[in-house]
């Protein structure tokens, strides 16, 4: 690791313009420099663990984020009336608005990132590759606005459709069938204006099977610098990136750098200072045919796995080289030690195969908490027991790290971290990943943009497994028990023992996502937090809390389900013809009105969460009987939203 020198004088308090577990992290690094941390929270983070752990906290707003962590005056407020003499961004929000750094200038505060000039170049997209491609960094070939659709079949299919002015995935779209085209344009169009203020769209020759490999770059401002390697990106989903490594097993030393050193000219070419990723999107079957992506002006959310094989703090130095120091290290003087992989947790539901709800996020108030730590292991959190999960910001709630000496080693601990991992009372992704990093192409390192897609289905249980249903009738049967000494009334023991004749089995009517009614048949041990049963020989041991039980990083909220109950409220309304919004959210496009006749699969509505749109179909051809939305509304998970009457029912 090469050393640093303790200079670090300019700053004695920095605001932290951010929340969730990049937030913490900032935290975490400006304490060990002995520099005083302001945290700034909305009315939904007014508990949250980054308020806490901070020295000292600014309510800024209520909870959606333009009114609080995207309103600049607020923070530029609340960086007055703590002292802080700089601002770091975190990532996300504010992260990469040129707008904002120069207030951040013009207020006498230092941003905690590159220049104003250099955030606007490379955020937007085309200018970035017009600029790169000056400095002979090669660049994919594409087109842009006006002529998007142009472009696109000039092109041929199959396109990738991005906002100019953003990244993290948001907008993007891949379209195989030109005929659609119109359609994805207005859909990226519309998550575009709503995650960046702007629907500026460029057009990009779609690369089958790429890999996604990154550069992190790190420059000071006196002209010096150096690449820190490659992390390879290319597990993604929805073009959001679920795991990550360093080194890349694609790689060999003279790619390597000569990625590095064109990543570095990248940076050169816009005047950057601080710390940055130049992305690069790469044919596997080529590794020496990149193209330059875009570059991201900011701390990425995978830096911890450079850090963990450089051996250097990403966040110290953003601070230093913003506190004016000079990077005391030459590229030569940069070696990558060991191998790092980090899996993303978001609040996604994911446990059982539902269709479209795969992946789609979710939300509740964390009732259990255990994260993974230990020798090799890292964990960037932003939660704690009783966090509220909403539907208003990101959804990832932290991330995993495992380190070790080789590749393999790195991806054992993180499976068995991933395993240790539990988070009750909101769905997590976690039990999927630790399948995903088990499969034989990510343990083999053959990779790609769409192997999670293509393998998604193959890692997801296609029904709750019986021992689930076990333990929580076990929980039941425990609450049922009489406590306490002497006499017993037998007809209070939830035996099934009757007068005069057979005993019934005692049966309980429990929901996961269907109904059903469950008799135990094992033999059990509950305690306040946990409850092990043992079916046909096998021991299985869950964590518990509420109606929620995990183990291996799944989670099942298991419900008591009345059916006498459901007939007579009504609930067959969700039958085939009711279309039931798939995750809490807000309803941003209402495509139709009652009466209208509707095709099979025709986009009726669009639900958004957590910068996520879902597109609501006619589940078959039929006339629209019922509509109980309207744009701007807010959902929750299963509501109603519309029925739609089968044709034939028409007639």
């Amino acid at each position: 690791m090469p050393e640093t020198v303790d200079t670090l004088a300019m700053f004695d308090t920095v605001l932290v313009a951010n929340r969730g577990e990049i937030a913490v992290r900032v935290i975490r690094t400006l304490r060990s420099l002995g520099v005083r941390s302001v945290a700034v929270f909305s009315d939904a983070d007014a508990d949250a663990r980054h308020v806490r752990e901070a020295d000292t906290a600014v309510r800024i707003g209520p909870a959606p984020a333009a009114e609080s962590y995207l309103s600049v005056e607020r923070l530029l407020e609340a960086a007055a009336r703590t002292g802080a003499q700089a601002v770091h961004p975190g990532y996300g929000f504010l992260a990469e608005n040129a707008a904002f750094a120069r207030a951040c200038a013009d207020a006498g505060l230092v941003f905690i990132g590159p220049p104003a000039d250099a955030i606007a170049l490379m955020g937007d997209k085309i200018r970035a590759k017009e600029t790169v491609e000056a400095a002979d960094v090669p660049v994919v070939p594409g087109g842009r606005d006006p002529e998007l659709a142009k472009a696109a079949h000039e092109l041929g299919a199959p396109v990738l459709l991005k906002p100019s002015a953003g990244g993290g995935g948001k907008g993007m779209r891949l379209v195989r069938d030109l005929t659609l085209l119109d359609d994805e344009i207005a859909a990226a169009r519309r998550e575009a204006r709503a995650s960046f203020g702007d629907d500026t769209l460029l057009v990009e020759r779609w690369v089958d099977r790429p890999r996604h490999i990154e550069i992190q770059i790190l420059a000071d401002g006196h002209g010096n610098v150096v690449h820190l390697g490659e992390r390879e990106c290319s597990l993604q989903r929805r073009h959001q990136k679920v795991v990550e490594e360093a080194p890349s097993v694609l790689l060999d030393a003279g790619t390597r750098a000569a990625m590095g050193e064109a990543a570095v000219q990248a940076a050169r070419s816009c005047g950057y200072a601080g710390a940055g990723t130049v992305e690069f999107i790469v044919p596997g079957s080529d590794p020496s045919s990149y193209y330059f992506m875009e570059m991201n002006t900011r701390l990425q959310v995978e830096h911890p796995v450079t850090e963990l094989v450089t051996g250097l703090d990403l966040v110290e130095w953003q601070l230093r080289v913003a506190a004016g120091e000079r990077l005391p290290f030459a590229q030569e003087d940069i070696t990558l030690t060991g191998h790092a992989v980090e899996a993303r947790i978001c609040a996604e539901t994911v446990s059982i195969k539902e269709g479209a709800r795969g992946f789609l996020p979710s939300g509740g108030t964390v009732l259990k908490l255990h994260e993974p730590s230990g020798d090799g292991i890292r964990t960037d959190s932003g939660l704690s027991e009783g966090t509220e999960v909403g539907s208003l910001y990101d959804p990832m709630l932290s991330k995993v790290i495992a380190y070790g000496p080789d590749r393999a080693t790195a991806l054992r601990k993180l499976r068995a971290a991933l395993a240790d991992t539990v988070t009750l009372g909101v769905p997590t992704n976690a039990g999927f990943l630790r399948r995903f990093l088990a499969h034989p192409a990510v343990v083999a390192g053959e990779l790609d943009t769409g192997l999670v897609e293509r393998e998604a289905d193959s890692l997801i249980p296609d029904e709750v497994p019986e021992e689930v249903y076990e333990a929580a009738a076990a929980v039941r049967l425990d609450a049922l028990r009489p406590k306490g000494e002497g006499w017993t009334d037998p007809f209070s023991v939830p035996s099934g023992w009757r007068l005069g004749g057979v005993p019934k089995p005692v049966g309980f009517h429990l929901k996961v996502t269907e109904p059903v009614e469950y008799v135990p048949r094992g033999s059990h041990t509950v305690t306040a937090d946990q409850v092990a049963v043992t079916l046909d020989g096998v021991r299985h041991t869950f964590h518990r809390a509420g109606d929620w039980l995990g183990r291996d990083g799944d989670a099942w909220q298991v419900r008591d389900h009345d059916p006498v109950a459901a007939s007579l409220s009504g609930a067959d309304r969700s039958g085939a013809g009711s279309l039931t919004a798939p995750m809490p959210g807000t309803v941003t496009v209402v495509k139709v009105a009652v009466g209208d006749q509707v095709a099979a699969g025709q986009s009726l509505l669009v639900v958004e969460a957590m910068k996520m749109e879902h597109v609501v179909s006619a589940p078959h051809a039929g006339t629209v009987a019922e509509l109980d939305v309207t744009p701007g509304a807010t959902v929750a998970m299963d509501q109603v939203l519309a029925v739609v009457t089968p044709a034939e029912e028409d007639q």
